[in-house]
């Protein structure tokens, strides 16, 4: 190769690694803005109301931003529903002092940890599983019922490029390892399945 060639050879390979810098740079920035929406979205919508855990203060519930979004704390004590509290002229729902957990007539439900670990959170879904589940109620988006007060039906109702945002400012988080207790059915009632709200 003769020092002309190699000067192109060299010039081509800088222009193209400076094309492929660009549109990674391009992409990176697109990918942050979406990021930035997802996390707007689930923070008006409330996520963490009831998938991150609260410590209780004397001016009320503050968010453990140590576990954001990690779901009802695994081991906790679930205590137990009193009888004859819950009815159509009684109340309709109670929940945990950390409000990760809520019994109503559906029984017991966990709020599900949203973070990406792998085994215990969001880690092995995809983003067409994300949306499934939001769009059918169904765990994964094809398993149990997703049980209250997930407002699935709200939250369904937005458009695909809204729900991918939400998936891809979830996927950016710390994971956390939690894992979330089965739902636990009404007396009397089947279990529902595997996994949290």
């Amino acid at each position: 190769m003769n020092r002309n060639t190699a000067r192109v050879t060299l010039v081509g390979v800088l222009v193209v690694a400076g094309i492929a810098g660009a549109l990674a740079q391009k992409n990176n920035g697109e990918m942050q803005r979406l990021i930035e929406r997802g996390k707007m979205l689930v923070t008006f919508g409330g996520c963490s109301d009831c998938h991150t855990p609260k410590i209780l203060t004397p001016q009320g519930p503050v968010l453990d931003t140590t576990r954001l979004l990690a779901g009802a704390p695994a081991g906790a004590k679930v205590p137990e529903v009193p009888a004859g509290v819950l009815g159509p002229d009684k109340w309709g729902a109670l929940t945990t002092p950390d409000l990760t957990t809520w019994g109503g007539p559906w029984g017991i439900s966990f709020a599900r940890n949203l973070t990406p670990d792998v085994a215990t959170g969001l880690g092995s879904w995809t983003e067409a599983m994300f949306i499934k589940a939001l769009r059918t109620g169904k765990d994964m988006g094809e398993g149990r019922p997703i049980l209250p007060p997930m407002p699935w039906e709200g939250i369904g109702q937005l458009p695909d490029h809204e729900l991918k945002a939400i998936f891809a400012y979830l996927k950016s988080l710390k994971p956390i390892k939690n894992p979330i207790h089965d739902p636990i059915p009404p007396p009397g009632a089947p279990a529902p399945g595997q996994g949290g709200k």
